[in-house]
C-alpha cells in the first residue's frame, strides 16, 4: 500500500507539473470488455487507468455564442495535442520504473459508425473520481464544470485508486434550453446522441472546421454539484 500511495503521489505531482488540471486513477479490470481495437495481450495486465484532464480556456469558451468559433477549434486541437504529450511523458516516467504504460489518444476515432475510440475516456474519468456524467452527456467537474478535455493511460504500476463521485446535476438545467440540437433532456439517460451528432456535423460544414465540436453546453455548465443521496 505504501508503494502504491508513493507511486500515485509522484505521478500526480509530475502530471500536474506538465500542465494537467486533474488527475485520478481507476481500476479498469471490469471495463476492459468495452475496449475496442486493443489486443488482449496488450491490456492483459494493465488494470489501472490513469485519467488526466486539462481545463479549457474560459475566455475562449465565453466567446462562443451560437456555434463553435475558429478560435475554439484551434484551442480544441491544441489541448488534444497537449494531453497526448502529457500522456507520452507519463508513459516514459512509468517505464523508467520498470512498469508498462499504454497511452490512449485523447481524440482518436476508430469506429466512425458509432463514434468510438479505443475506450471511453469519460467512463475512466468517472471511475477515477474526476466528476459525474451530466445531462449534457459530458463529464462535469465541481470546479471546472464541463470545460475539460480528457486522456487516459493504462498501466500495471501499483497505484491506489480514487472513488467515484456520487454527485449529479440536481436542479441545474442551464444547458437544456441552450442546446442547438435539442439533444439534452431532463433525464441524462434520454440524451439524444444522434441529434447531437447531426448538429455537430452541420457545424463542421457550416463553420469549415475539421472536428465535430460545439461548445455551447460547455459554456452553459456551471459544475453545480448535488449529492445523489
Amino acid at each position: 500500500m505504501k508503494e502504491a500511495q508513493a507511486n500515485y503521489d509522484r505521478l500526480r505531482d509530475f502530471t500536474l507539473s506538465q500542465g494537467a488540471s486533474l488527475f485520478g486513477v481507476a481500476d479498469v479490470h471490469g471495463l476492459k470488455k468495452d475496449f475496442i481495437g486493443l489486443s488482449e495481450e496488450a491490456i492483459e495486465r494493465l488494470d489501472f487507468g490513469i485519467s488526466l484532464a486539462v481545463r479549457l480556456s474560459d475566455a475562449i469558451i465565453e466567446d462562443i455564442v451560437d456555434k463553435p468559433t475558429k478560435l475554439y477549434f484551434y484551442h480544441y486541437r491544441r489541448l488534444n495535442s497537449l494531453l497526448d504529450e502529457i500522456a507520452l511523458k507519463m508513459m516514459g516516467f512509468i517505464q523508467k520504473e520498470g512498469a508498462s504504460a499504454l497511452p490512449i489518444p485523447s481524440s482518436q476515432i476508430i469506429d466512425w459508425e458509432r463514434q468510438r475510440g479505443h475506450l471511453n475516456h469519460k467512463r475512466i474519468a468517472l471511475e477515477a473520481g474526476l466528476g459525474w456524467l451530466g445531462r449534457n452527456n459530458l463529464l462535469v467537474n465541481p470546479e471546472f464544470g464541463s470545460r475539460l478535455r480528457l486522456v487516459t493511460v493504462l498501466t500495471n504500476l501499483p497505484l491506489i485508486t480514487d472513488s467515484r463521485k456520487e454527485l449529479g446535476c440536481g436542479d441545474c438545467r442551464e444547458c437544456i434550453p441552450l442546446c442547438p440540437a435539442g439533444a439534452i433532456k431532463e433525464r441524462r439517460e434520454n440524451f439524444q446522441h444522434l441529434a447531437c451528432y447531426r448538429k455537430l456535423d452541420s457545424f463542421r460544414k457550416q463553420c469549415n472546421i475539421g472536428h465535430h465540436i460545439c461548445g455551447i453546453c460547455l459554456k452553459a455548465c456551471p459544475g453545480r454539484a448535488t449529492p445523489l443521496n
